[in-house]
């Protein structure tokens, strides 16, 4: 029967060799937290390292999901403010079996306030839009969302004034705009879209 044969004391690391060994453990923890773990999952990027590799906007996009989910939940448990449409809708034909309509929608947002508005749309569909803020300026996340389907980002913005083009459909589902009021003071945002979709409404 072999029995493995029992270490010398001297083969065995010293109090001292542990205590050091342990020191540069948490120093390599403490790195991979501030520079990997903090951008890429809070946005927090004290040494930039994170936005040179992408990590903090990884995080600021998580941040912004989370903020959508809060209003969401929110917009569930409370009506949503009212919306001014400030021209009716107008439907027309557009052959096999599509329609297009025309919309255009203002929202006003109090400092630190968000808004979703979304179209109904299906796979391919496409809808031309123009919004514009007017009192200062916005974060955007333009995106889309079915059953099975949380997230599909179309583009994203910081300290916007405005956007246009056009939006075709990834997938059968709602799809539009998320802003937030980074401004000081209030500001009103003006929708105008064109195009084949079936329902356009403020969802947060």
């Amino acid at each position: 029967m072999f029995n493995s044969q029992k270490p010398q004391i001297d083969d065995l690391p010293t109090s001292r060799q542990l205590v050091r060994a342990t020191a540069l453990a948490v120093v390599a923890a403490g790195a991979i937290l501030v520079a990997v773990v903090l951008p890429s999952e809070y946005a927090i990027d004290p040494t930039g390292i994170g936005r040179q590799l992408g990590l903090t906007q990884m995080g600021e996009i998580k941040a912004q999901l989370a903020e959508e989910a809060a209003a969401d939940a929110a917009a569930g448990a409370a009506p949503a403010a009212p919306v001014s449409q400030a021209a009716p809708a107008t439907v027309a034909a557009a052959g096999a079996g599509a329609a297009t309509r025309t919309d255009t929608m203002k929202v006003t947002l109090a400092p630190g306030q968000g808004a979703e508005i979304k179209a109904t749309m299906a796979k391919d569909a496409r809808l031309t839009f123009n919004w514009s803020v007017e009192g200062g300026r916005v974060n955007f996340d333009t995106h889309a969302d079915a059953p099975g389907i949380a997230y599909h980002g179309y583009g994203k913005g910081t300290g916007t004034a405005g956007e246009s083009g056009e939006l075709v459909a990834a997938f059968d589902g709602k799809h539009g705009w998320f802003w937030r009021n980074r401004s000081d003071g209030p500001v009103t945002i003006t929708l105008r879209t064109d195009g084949a979709y079936s329902d356009l409404r403020r969802v947060v």
